[in-house]
């Protein structure tokens, strides 16, 4: 079944690989994105008769109310991206990642559906044991979990929505990051051939992009048995410490050097162990590997040497 999809913030780091996937599955794409970053990560798109563009401020009313009315799905992506960027613009910050979507929830209908990635950052360091499931108490620390914690509890009041709480997300895609922290460790590993570890029995979760993508399709297409809910997406086989990611890299980067400092406290104390069982059981399953994207990064800064992908 084709819909009406809007995505906010379709420019950036999930929506360029997300949006050709969603114009493949057959539905009309709309994409509002200000172009912050003066990425050109949808010009392979625009051939596509079935997907448009608007250049735009998501918190501007005018902007967003009349794109919203055609839409029969939201899928809002727009929002400033990690604690980096939400400490060097707190202001925007807020009002981009929590106020812009209080905005959009009021100006839609109960049968508008809305797809929304959030963040199993908001886990902290989990329980005794680190583990975590949706049903953990939420911990944030970042002002960037915090405000979508907030969103997540608005969100699901809605009649018709699904939070997909993303783990750490990896991998190659149009509008490249370098910040996060696969991405980064791999980029270091290439470039500089060490790494300094602080915390290095610290753990994460982590998703390729591509999977993220594969996620929201399957919510899409699996919506009546999914809304209402929200799931964690990321890979059971990749809760792994910034050690073991380390080894990991190491093996397909064998000169690679990382380095455990004794002393020195990482600015980020996320640790925690996440459980996909929930979506698993929807039949949901991650295709891409942590190896395969490793090997699929190494590939990729082949063509990238520079700091202009990431967000600060």
């Amino acid at each position: 079944m084709s819909f009406n999809i809007l995505v906010t913030g379709g420019a950036g780091y999930l929506g360029s690989t997300m949006v050709p996937d969603l114009l493949a599955a057959g539905h009309n794409v709309t994409v509002l994105d200000n172009f912050m970053f003066k990425q050109a990560s949808l010009n392979h798109c625009c051939y596509h008769p079935n997907f448009s563009v608007v250049k735009g401020d998501i918190r501007i009313e005018s902007v967003i109310k009349p794109l919203l009315k055609e839409a029969d799905i939201i899928i809002p992506l727009a929002a400033l991206v990690g604690a980096p960027i939400c400490s060097q613009d707190p202001i925007g910050a807020k009002t981009t990642n929590h106020d812009a979507v209080t905005l959009m929830l009021k100006n839609i209908s109960k049968e508008q559906r809305i797809l929304m990635p959030t963040t199993n950052s908001a886990y902290g360091t989990g329980d005794e044991n680190n583990y975590c499931t949706e049903e953990s108490p939420l911990r944030p620390i970042s002002q960037y979990a915090i405000d979508k914690v907030e969103v997540e509890k608005e969100l699901m009041q809605h009649e018709n929505a699904i939070s997909f709480r993303l783990a750490t997300v990896f991998g190659m895609s149009p509008r490249m990051r370098l910040d996060l922290l696969v991405n980064d460790f791999t980029y270091r590993a290439v470039y500089d051939r060490f790494v300094v570890l602080f915390e290095s029995q610290f753990k994460r979760n982590y998703v390729h992009v591509r999977d993220v993508s594969r996620a929201f399709q399957h919510g899409i297409n699996n919506f009546d048995s999914m809304k209402g809910e929200i799931f964690n997406v990321g890979l059971s086989d990749a809760n792994v410490s910034k050690k073991e990611l380390c080894e990991r890299i190491q093996q397909f980067v064998p000169d690679f050097t990382f380095l455990e400092a004794p002393v020195g406290k990482d600015p980020d104390q996320r640790n925690y162990i996440v459980s996909n069982d929930k979506i698993e059981a929807t039949g949901f399953s991650s295709e891409f590997s942590l190896d395969r994207g490793l090997q699929e990064l190494i590939k990729g800064y082949t063509m990238i040497k520079n700091t202009r992908y990431g967000n600060v």
